[in-house]
């Protein structure tokens, strides 16, 4: 398993129930929360993948920022 940090604007309960049904259509995604009490509301991705595109790509389709951190 690899975590993986994302920068997002994913800022609130609803925001992530907006998002939910994205990140859980991703094969391989093990579990995902997001800080909303940091400032960069860190999403961290705990999942098998190789690459991010699939992660980048479903909240991008949800309607919401994200940019990779490290």
């Amino acid at each position: 398993m690899t975590d993986f940090k994302f920068k997002t604007n994913i800022k609130c309960g609803g925001c992530i129930a907006a998002v939910t049904p994205f990140l859980d259509k991703v094969n391989g995604i093990e579990k995902w929360e997001v800080d909303t009490a940091n400032l960069d509301k860190v999403l961290t991705v705990t999942c098998n993948l190789i690459d991010t595109f699939s992660i980048e790509n479903a909240v991008k389709e949800a309607g919401y920022n994200i940019e990779k951190i490290g």
